[in-house]
């Protein structure tokens, strides 16, 4: 599903009957007997709430339930957050301290201090940062062309597809309708 920011057709450039998405909601599947079944659901904008890029791979619930509780909403998960700050964390149900079998939400994290100190903020200093991996052949946050064709033979189609074009306030989530995608699993993995 696509969607557009109330304001973007103000924009400087931008013309006041465009029809260009500036969010995209999708699930996909990967074409493997590996993969089969499994979901990934993938949602990206301009103007929104917060600029991050987060993974989150979340674990089916065991079968037979540990904590004399209901099945909680969220199970365990691995998030990897890629950007603005680099951290892996992992989050598991885990026994609230006691002698009631009663289970609470329990989340480790390791985060990148190297470069939570000192690096420099705003669009500049991650300007800055790119050049200077160009420089050095760091290539570890540039993408391959393989990859950036591939991603675009997935996107393209959406980004000039027929589906509806939904509007979102700037600073939300993106477009409401989106939240009907991931319905029947939860919701999505907001970022905090």
């Amino acid at each position: 599903m696509r969607g557009q920011f109330r304001g973007y057709r103000d924009e400087p450039g931008v013309s006041k009957t465009s029809y260009m998405a500036t969010y995209a909601a999708l699930r996909l599947y990967i074409d493997s007997w590996r993969w089969e079944g499994v979901p990934f659901y993938v949602r990206a904008g301009k103007s929104l709430k917060m600029t991050v890029t987060e993974i989150t791979v979340e674990l089916k619930n065991p079968p037979q339930v540990v904590f004399s509780e209901a099945t909680p909403s969220v199970g365990n998960y691995v998030r990897f957050r890629v950007s603005p700050q680099v951290q892996i964390a992992i989050g598991a149900r885990a026994k609230r301290p006691g002698e009631g079998m009663a289970g609470e939400p329990l989340e480790l994290s390791v985060v990148d201090q190297a470069q939570s100190q000192g690096k420099p903020g705003g669009r500049l200093g991650d300007y800055a940062r790119l050049i200077g991996d160009a420089m050095a052949g760091d290539a570890t946050l540039f993408a391959r062309q393989d990859v950036v064709e591939a991603s675009w033979a997935i996107i393209d189609p959406v980004i000039h597809g027929p589906s509806p074009m939904f509007e979102y306030d700037p600073g939300s989530w993106g477009p409401p309708q989106a939240d009907r995608l991931v319905a029947d699993i939860g919701g999505w993995n907001t970022p905090k």
